[in-house]
């Protein structure tokens, strides 16, 4: 399999790094290619990625997360895309567990799971999984498709058929857009053994309940109404902690079958 893996990243200095490290720490010369989407960044984003040897850094000056992901799409050069957020850190059962569900069948065309925060304090844990373990399998029964843009995989053949990325959409939703079009072209699986480890700096800024709550409206307006119910979002950029988390990626999970 030729997986490209996909990096958007704006203003992301202080976590670029870390997850670089991650990546070549947990999944060294597995990726076909390695890509960072420097997305009219204004700090060191771009330099910090090109400091290593195998990253290839690509430039788009038009903000949004769909903008840097369809520059990303458009440069790389994989038959699977696979595309983690700036502030993610991989873990080692992330690209196997990928590539048997994609070996597995032809049928699937995007493959996405739940977030684990790893700079979230211990009593947040709970609140911060709430959504993810009761509402999130809840309605991907429902609904039959959903995705969660901070890591995917996806088929580069299938996310071409859809017309790739909507550019019109700066931030919320976006995701879910995907999914609802992917959807007519395969099978979208969201899986809650396919975790990835990411920041909770959002959570920090805005509030869990806050957070959730537009979270899960953005995920309906799209189902609903074909649109984002929120049409402008806040750039959020803390300083990391002090420490990386501590990755082994062997701990027990539950499924969510697609």
């Amino acid at each position: 399999m030729r997986i490209s893996l996909i990096i958007p990243a704006y203003n992301e200095e202080n976590y670029i790094g870390g997850c670089l490290d991650s990546v070549f720490k947990h999944a060294p010369n597995e990726f076909f290619e390695i890509i960072v989407v420097n997305n009219a960044s204004t700090d060191k984003t771009a330099e910090i990625a090109s400091s290593y040897p195998q990253v290839r850094v690509v430039h788009e000056p038009k903000k949004g997360l769909p903008s840097a992901r369809e520059c990303g799409r458009l440069t790389a050069s994989g038959d699977f895309l696979a595309y983690i957020d700036a502030d993610a850190r991989l873990h080692p059962r992330w690209l196997p567990l990928a590539k048997k569900i994609f070996e597995s069948s032809s049928q699937v065309v995007s493959l996405s799971g739940p977030a684990r925060y790893w700079d979230a304090k211990a009593w947040q844990q709970p609140l911060l999984g709430l959504s993810w373990w009761v509402s999130a399998p809840l309605m991907y029964r429902i609904v039959g498709y959903m995705l969660f843009g901070g890591h995917f995989v996806v088929r580069r053949d299938a996310l071409e058929k859809i017309g790739g990325f909507d550019r019109s959409i700066s931030f919320y939703g976006e995701d879910t857009d995907l999914a609802r079009r992917l959807s007519t072209v395969g099978k979208t699986i969201f899986r809650m053994d396919f975790y990835i480890y990411t920041s909770a700096r959002r959570f920090k800024k805005e509030g869990i309940p806050k957070t959730n709550i537009i979270y899960t409206l953005n995920f309906l307006w799209p189902v609903l109404f074909n649109r984002p119910f929120t049409k402008t979002h806040k750039d959020i950029r803390l300083p990391p902690t002090s420490h990386e988390p501590d990755i082994s990626g062997n701990s027990p999970d539950k499924s969510v079958a697609g």
